[in-house]
């Protein structure tokens, strides 16, 4: 039975890959530093190991490590799916801010490759980063999240020149708009409004489509692709001006 460690797991995309791979005979170690989500969401999943963890902090990460090495012994696959949004001015955003929002969405994922290397090299494995169409098209208010999302893109590249000889694949996916909690909360009615417009599929995508592609980067059908960022995200990153006056 193959392994996966999933971080960000108690809810929205990572949750939902969780929940893609159980249903296609994986095993899953959950890891969220928030311990009463995922305890609340872990029981109704089988077979999954609960890691309680700050992917940001080394200590942390070095102790996921050991629970992972015991509970599973091995890897094939790892998810670096935590993360930090904030939204905000750049004038706004202080250094606190910015280094929060770097602390998870690349200082995380480079200390769990880093850590977790070693696990998945004895028997390849399949490394997946999930990154935001942030990281690929500038927007207003994301000075912090779209800088960390992209340096994650480049970070993945590195990882799979670097990890390839071991025969570590390393890619990452781009969401686009997803529905997940987080987007509710922050997308106004007018930004939900001009999303459908600039997305040629006129529509949010749903989590479990992002999980799809997750699972098809871990598995055996993408054996041959590393070193690549793939955009879920219903064309939005394809197109540019227009697109809203030529619908109508």
């Amino acid at each position: 039975m193959k392994s996966a460690l999933i971080t960000g797991a108690a809810r929205g995309i990572g949750l939902a890959t969780t929940r893609a791979l159980l249903d296609a005979g994986w095993r899953v170690a959950m890891l969220d530093r928030d311990e009463d989500e995922l305890r609340k969401v872990a029981p109704g999943l089988e077979p999954v190991q609960v890691v309680v963890a700050d992917v940001s902090d080394p200590d942390q990460v070095t102790r996921a490590l050991a629970e992972v090495t015991n509970g599973f012994g091995t890897l094939d696959g790892l998810v670096n799916n935590a993360g930090v949004a904030d939204f905000g001015v750049l004038a706004g955003t202080t250094f606190e801010r910015w280094r929060r929002v770097m602390a998870t969405n690349l200082d995380g994922p480079f200390l769990m490759v880093q850590a977790f290397a070693d696990l998945l090299a004895d028997g390849g494995g399949s490394i997946v980063n999930i990154t935001s169409v942030s990281g690929i098209r500038a927007s207003t208010l994301r000075v912090a999240y779209g800088t960390s999302k992209a340096a994650l893109a480049h970070l993945t590249l590195q990882q799979a020149a670097e990890l390839g000889e071991r025969g570590i694949r390393v890619n990452a996916v781009a969401p686009g708009p997803v529905d997940t909690k987080l987007a509710m909360a922050v997308h106004t009615p007018d930004i939900r409004a001009a999303y459908h417009d600039a997305i040629p599929l006129n529509r949010y995508g749903q989590e479990h489509e992002i999980a799809a592609v997750i699972a098809f980067l871990l598995g055996d059908g993408a054996s041959y692709v590393t070193g690549q960022v793939l955009a879920a995200d219903g064309g939005f990153g394809a197109t540019g001006i227009g697109l809203p006056s030529l619908r109508r």
